[in-house]
């Protein structure tokens, strides 16, 4: 499926690896000129050459922390002009609620609220000057159904959820579209991290909690960072523009709403 954004230029977040990294192949292999953003130069560098191996688009890298404003002003001096953003970080790490203190919250808030609101807030005027823009927020299947011992993520990302069920419906007659794609757990360091932990959390053997884990669950598996990826392509696509402010699982059916 041709999704008409070749030519496109993309800044995708937290690109080096994992979900942020599979989104920026799929935009890639669709000719989007992509410019992959990270803290760590080695990992953004191997993640450059793996896409641009894979596609025959431009691929830039930014090594910035999308985390600081200074970082946001490197990504923003680098691609001045994006049509499309991802937005994505690092989640804070699982514990207690009753070990976290005001550094811990704040660190969460603006890790994961905070940034992609401000890397929206300089980029979706211009979107709509131009009369195309697609932003997807990687937020987290916590946001439909918390998950024990991510606390500060269900927070957070709950908050980055409100805000954009409000600003994105200003934009859609510009033609530029915010989302939110809400992944549960996949083939990433997070994700078998958190299992783990959940593990470490019950005294049991890792390996054992894990297969118990996904025996119970619908999938039965991971979900990969392509599925992920391609997912994210679609919402950037050009015939998306009637999906705006929308909260899209991918989490293989764990979530047992109806809702």
């Amino acid at each position: 499926m041709d999704l008409g954004i070749e030519g496109r230029r993309a800044i995708v977040c937290g690109a080096g690896k994992g979900l942020g990294k599979g989104c920026a192949l799929a935009l890639a292999s669709e000719g989007v000129k992509v410019t992959l953003v990270a803290r760590t130069a080695e990992t953004l560098e191997s993640a450059r050459r793996e896409i641009q191996s894979l596609s025959k688009a431009e691929v830039s890298i930014v090594v910035a922390d999308v985390t600081s404003d200074s970082g946001r002003d490197a990504i923003m001096s680098a691609c001045p002009q994006p049509d499309i953003l991802v937005n994505n970080a690092g989640g804070p790490p699982p514990g207690d609620f009753r070990d976290w203190g005001q550094k811990e919250w704040f660190d969460a808030i603006n890790s994961n609220m905070f940034s992609s609101i401000d890397m929206i807030r300089r980029t979706v005027d211009g979107m709509a000057e131009r009369g195309f823009g697609r932003i997807v927020n990687i937020t987290s299947t916590s946001v439909k159904m918390p998950m024990p011992g991510l606390g500060l993520s269900n927070g957070a990302r709950a908050g980055l959820t409100g805000w954009v069920a409000g600003v994105a419906r200003e934009f859609v007659r510009q033609n530029v579209t915010i989302n939110n794609l809400l992944p549960g757990l996949f083939d990433t360091d997070r994700g078998s991290g958190y299992l783990a932990y959940m593990a470490r959390c019950e005294g049991a053997d890792v390996e054992q909690y894990i297969e118990r884990y996904f025996a119970e669950s619908p999938a039965g598996r991971f979900g990969t960072c392509e599925e992920f990826g391609a997912a994210c392509a679609f919402l950037c696509g050009a015939l998306s523009g009637y999906m705006s402010g929308q909260n899209i699982l991918l989490d293989g059916g764990k979530f047992p709403g109806t809702f």
